[in-house]
């Protein structure tokens, strides 16, 4: 199978077979597809929470608006930006990156410099906004590696992010939730999107030649 077709077989599942669970083999791929994504400098600026946990999952469905997929799905992905770059992050993956490297520390420094100053003209709420798209890019690698598993998934942006934040603790930990991702196993019977012909812009409507 090719991505082109992993992609059209999938959909965003509107019903999941609670009985079925991804196997935590599965899970580590879509977590490493995410991982291995790229991001402004390198910087990776936000992390992924992975919730097996049913009674962690109740309560995360309390602000959700498909609750149902919440609850049913084998896990759910948490992306959370970091909410704010600070001198200390930048360092601490460049220092990774140097040793990772067997380069120097400080062998960037001109670079850091540069960002750190950019960062620091910038809101919190920026930097926010920043780290949010960096985890956007991550968020589609998963979803093209949940399809190549057939593994079945539900991009969502419909949550209380306030609710999510509490639960998982993830003020505490220096992050902001973004976007949620369900994987599981479609139920074929209520999930209705599944007979449908998946729709999309034709080609010569979506491209724009130059």
């Amino acid at each position: 199978m090719t991505l082109i077709d992993n992609l059209n077989w999938r959909h965003a599942t509107k019903a999941y077979d609670p009985t079925k669970k991804v196997s935590q083999e599965n899970i580590g791929k879509i977590v490493e597809a995410a991982r291995l994504a790229p991001t402004s400098s390198g910087l990776q600026p936000f992390r992924i929470a992975v919730v097996a946990d049913q009674a962690i999952k109740d309560q995360l469905a309390e602000g959700a608006f498909n609750p149902e997929c919440m609850r049913e799905c084998s896990h759910v992905l948490v992306f959370a930006a970091w909410d704010e770059y600070t001198d200390e992050r930048i360092d601490a993956i460049y220092n990774k990156t140097t040793d990772d490297r067997d380069l120097p520390r400080g062998r960037f420094d001109r670079y850091t410099d540069m960002i750190k100053g950019l960062y620091a003209s910038q809101t919190k709420e920026d930097h926010v906004i920043h780290a949010a798209k960096q985890a956007y890019i991550a968020f589609g690698l998963a979803l093209a590696q949940a399809a190549e598993l057939r593994i079945d998934s539900t991009p969502a942006e419909g949550f209380d992010n306030a609710v999510v934040d509490r639960v998982l603790d993830l003020p505490g930990q220096g992050l902001r939730s973004v976007l949620v991702l369900y994987v599981g196993y479609r139920d074929a019977e209520r999930d209705w999107l599944a007979p449908m012909k998946k729709v999309r812009n034709e080609t010569a409507e979506f491209v724009l030649n130059y």
